[in-house]
């Protein structure tokens, strides 16, 4: 079989227009023909045309005709031929493409599952079992016995956080362990953090692999996320004081104590904060600082700061490791809102591994579209190999290339196993490291690669009405341009009568020849 499907990156997709009867011709303007279609497409868009009518469909039909007449006499003055007017239509050409290329119901339920996550801050630890490199099957047995082992001892009764620290000093072997206060979405490997949104508080996970190694999990907490707040604070600074005594201690919060008392007197809190501040960087500004979010600042500030209620409340000094702080609120703000949120990540979950998950209805949509057959005995056998051989190894290649055995189907075209592995060498694009996902992962990309190829080969035959809407886009540019010339950049007064001059001189310019038998078959018909 030829590799086409594998080096195939772009396409040629052929639009196949309407054959140009006389019976599919309803107007000809200036030599031009409109066809039945277009026209039937831009009547449905106007709710006030009835065909069954004659006085509605006259109208329409005067309507679209003096439409059309601006049109042509725009391509005449090469308006669609300028830089600006082809770089707009090609942007609308892109998204429009876009759009039927893509499921955006699918998409936004994934965004919003990741937005849904962001609603919780959890509190959680693991101990993690490190896979290094390139792996395949045999390299994470030793490494999963020894996380099943560790499993059984939390199991049995033992201290999870003790485990943790305990292996995580042993020299001889590499473990780590992590506890997190306020655990967020995107910020893991999927499957890490899968497993931790699917679990309850107090429970502790089996080995969990990721793309990095195995991991067991404790969640300890799941708290609704407060935002982000801002706050403006001066900073009485312990740098370079000996605080070990009782006495200097005392020092440092009366002098703090002073400060709060001069705010709260009506001292104003900017001018305090340039004078009296340690912390220089925010002091220039009166003292207020960006807005955060939990676990972004030292603990007993940030609790300080969100205890705050009201724009403008102050909090009495607090401590902290850089001496004693005196907060005011700036202001306070929840999680941004879905559509707010909605570029950032959606172009986060588009770019990483969740890709699968942002696509996975359209991914879906396309195998019944385009008759996918799977066959999963032919993928058992490369699954084999991969056991023994990373995908990228040549060993690998070479062994699979001559595997001819059917291993998908689409649009009733088969492809064998090694076609695969060519893709596999030619495209050899994944965020996973042990062998079985990144065969997979490639594996997936590699079918929508062939679906997408067809589907830009079938697109304008499976949607027609892209053309129509192409069109209308075209003609709406070019009508609002020469308008503007011809008409709007007149005195408002004498617009109407302009736009009378014009249009009755280019019914004159262009000849309009109206087909009388398809006009009369659409009233017959409605």
């Amino acid at each position: 079989m030829k590799k086409f499907f594998v080096y195939s990156l772009l396409f040629g997709a052929s639009v196949i227009a309407t054959a140009q009867t006389a019976d599919s011709v309803v107007m000809t303007i200036g030599g031009k023909p409109v066809m039945i279609n277009e026209f039937l497409f831009m009547a449905q868009k106007n709710e006030g045309v009835d065909f069954s009518n004659k006085k509605s469909l006259q109208n329409y039909i005067e309507l679209f005709k003096n439409f059309k007449l601006k049109v042509i006499d725009a391509e005449e003055m090469g308006i669609h031929q300028t830089p600006s007017f082809a770089k707009e239509y090609e942007k609308y050409r892109a998204d429009l493409i876009s759009d039927y290329m893509a499921d955006r119901k699918g998409e936004e339920a994934a965004v919003r599952d990741v937005y849904n996550r962001m609603s919780e801050l959890l509190e959680v630890s693991h101990i993690f079992f490190p896979l290094r490199g390139n792996i395949v099957s045999k390299d994470t047995v030793e490494v999963y016995q020894l996380a099943m082992q560790v499993y059984q001892r939390i199991n049995n009764g033992e201290d999870f956080e003790i485990v943790g620290r305990e292996l995580a000093d042993t020299e001889n072997i590499a473990v780590f362990f992590e506890h997190v206060t306020n655990f967020q979405p995107m910020r893991t490997p999927k499957v890490f953090e899968n497993a931790v949104y699917s679990m309850a508080p107090g429970t502790i996970s089996l080995p969990v692999r990721s793309s990095r190694g195995f991991h067991i999990i404790k969640l300890h907490d799941r708290r609704p996320n407060p935002g982000t707040v801002q706050v403006a604070h001066i900073l009485v600074s312990s740098s370079g004081l000996d605080l070990t005594t009782e006495e200097k201690e005392k020092e440092l919060y009366q002098k703090a104590q002073d400060i709060y008392n001069r705010v709260m007197a009506g001292e104003n809190f900017e001018e305090l904060a340039i004078a009296y501040s340690g912390d220089k960087g925010s002091a220039a500004k009166g003292g207020i600082l960006a807005p955060f979010g939990v676990g972004e600042m030292v603990k007993p500030f940030e609790e300080a700061a969100f205890a705050l209620t009201e724009p403008g409340e102050i909090a009495p000094p607090v401590k902290s490791q850089f001496g004693y702080h005196i907060i005011k609120l700036i202001n306070k703000k929840h999680i941004p809102s879905f559509e707010e949120q909605w570029e950032s990540l959606s172009r986060q979950i588009r770019q990483g591994e969740r890709n699968f998950e942002y696509y996975k209805a359209f991914d879906e949509r396309m195998k019944e579209v385009y008759d996918f057959k799977f066959y999963p005995d032919a993928y058992a056998e490369l699954q084999a190999l991969c056991d023994e051989y990373f995908p990228t190894d040549e060993t690998f290649y070479e062994k699979a290339k001559e595997m001819e055995k059917p291993l998908f189907v689409l649009r009733d075209t088969v492809f064998p196993q090694s076609e695969f592995a060519t893709y596999i060498q030619v495209c050899p694009f994944s965020t996973k490291t042990y062998s079985g996902d990144f065969m997979q992962e490639i594996f997936d990309l590699f079918v929508r690669e062939i679906y997408t190829i067809f589907l830009k080969e079938d697109l304008y035959t499976m949607y027609p009405e892209i053309n129509y809407l192409l069109q209308e886009y075209r003609d709406g540019m070019l009508l609002f341009e020469i308008s503007n010339r011809k008409v709007w950049n007149h005195p408002f007064e004498e617009q109407e009568a302009i736009e009378q001059q014009w249009l009755k001189e280019l019914n004159t310019k262009y000849p309009v020849i109206l087909n009388q038998k398809v006009i009369k078959r659409l009233m017959k018909q409605s």
